[in-house]
């Protein structure tokens, strides 16, 4: 063993350990390690609210001066990306939307899983392992989004990681903003964000063992995911479905659309418009119609559900669980 890691957290050992088994280069460790270790600064930083963003904004506009050839590359790259040869932000960090059945049973899962979610399931190159080691592991934290907005949504205890080595460096790291919960508490915490019209995400991330490792409990006004798919990075996949409303059973009263966090619903004239292509099918409006005239429908152009028990169900060819 490398004397440094003897400095290290128990869990963070296992964390390098897991990734030395991986083959993760030195930079891909460290990265990995650095973005569990202090993720409030991490994500404080991407989403530019920290004010060591704005300073190493300036520093980096003033490496390209000195370095156009740095301008050059962004833009070879950024033109790889768009016609699909390049690897995309979006496929090293993305969080596919699941509706709240679905992400209580996989924070319910009560096994230990191996697998690997196909490209219609989860739509990127990288980071589709679904691995779930001590899957009643759950430790819930701070919101690291929430927690870098000067004035954020609460509560702020809504993140949850599920499964070591992921569980125990949060938690051990993290103490004052992390606790351990049971499986009967995360689900407590899915449903109480659902009230309050929020998305529940699956995140994966390259660094992250390229794998599962969290569901985040999502508003368009803090999370620097939703941020970042307006703006055009498709970092968010579609849960596989879309809202159906029963144009006989809805009185157009609007209160859905004030929960949706995709902007696809607007009241108009006694009628409810949707927006098909904002919707993501995450389900937080469909609760919130008190004639109970909306509904979730499959729509495979959507990409298909992340449904655990039927990839489980239908595992072969390799895969293990």
């Amino acid at each position: 063993m490398n004397p440094l890691r003897l400095l290290l957290k128990p869990s963070a050992r296992r964390f390098f350990d897991e990734a030395d088994g991986l083959g993760f280069t030195s930079g891909k460790k460290l990265h990995g390690y650095l973005y569990l270790r202090w993720p409030y600064l991490y994500i404080s930083l991407i989403t530019g609210e920290h004010p060591l963003a704005k300073l190493l904004a300036r520093g980096s506009r003033w490496l390209d001066r000195l370095f156009p050839a740095r301008v050059e590359n962004r833009r070879k790259a950024s033109r790889a990306r768009r016609t699909g040869a390049g690897i995309r932000f979006a496929d090293t960090y993305h969080g596919k939307v699941m509706p709240t059945d679905e992400a209580v049973k996989l924070v319910k899962i009560g096994r230990e899983v191996s697998l690997t979610a196909p490209e219609t399931v989860v739509p990127y190159q990288l980071a589709r392992d679904i691995v779930l080691k001590n899957p009643d592991h759950i430790v819930v934290f701070d919101c690291p989004c929430r927690s870098a907005r000067k004035n954020p949504c609460t509560p702020m205890d809504v993140c949850m990681v599920m499964g070591e080595p992921f569980a125990s460096l949060v938690l051990e790291h993290n103490e004052k903003r992390s606790r351990r919960i049971t499986s009967d508490e995360a689900v407590a915490i899915l449903k109480a964000e659902n009230a309050r019209g929020h998305v529940h995400h699956a995140f994966f991330k390259d660094v992250a063992l390229g794998r599962f490792y969290a569901i985040c409990n999502c508003c368009s006004c803090c999370c620097g995911a939703m941020a970042a798919q307006r703006h055009g990075v498709e970092m968010l996949a579609s849960s596989g479905y879309v809202v159906h409303v029963d144009a006989e059973a809805c009185v157009g009263c609007g209160n859905c659309a004030s929960y949706c966090q995709f902007g696809a619903l607007k009241a108009r004239e006694r009628t409810l418009q949707i927006k098909t292509a904002r919707c993501m099918g995450c389900g937080a409006c469909v609760s919130k119609c008190p004639k109970q005239a909306l509904s979730l429908k499959a729509d495979p152009c959507r990409g298909m559900p992340l449904l655990v028990e039927d990839l489980i169900k239908g595992a072969a060819g390799g895969q293990k669980v």
